[in-house]
């Protein structure tokens, strides 16, 4: 994979999670989003805040990505798992 490439599959998961983020909040706090937005064109921190925001929409994203797309792991390979581990280290 050529750098450009990577760096261009990393951009859209990164626009991915945003988007997933932004979503997730506008479902969620319509209202307090406007009023914030309302907020925030009076402060003069407002590129640091909204760096804030971008990175707070990332982490719901992720959030969000985990909660619906993941499959979580079956209940019996992680009890084997942790048990092949134990017998590794020596351990009953």
């Amino acid at each position: 994979m050529t750098q450009g490439a990577g760096r261009r599959a990393g951009l859209d998961g990164q626009a991915l999670l945003l988007a997933a983020g932004l979503a997730d909040l506008a479902v969620s706090t319509v209202g307090s989003v406007l009023g914030t937005a309302r907020g925030l064109l009076r402060r003069s921190d407002a590129a640091e805040l909204a760096a804030d925001a971008e990175n707070e929409l990332a982490t719901r994203g992720r959030l969000v990505l985990d909660r619906y797309a993941a499959v979580p792991p079956a209940h019996l390979e992680i009890l084997a798992r942790r048990a092949l581990a134990r017998k590794a280290a020596g351990g009953v």
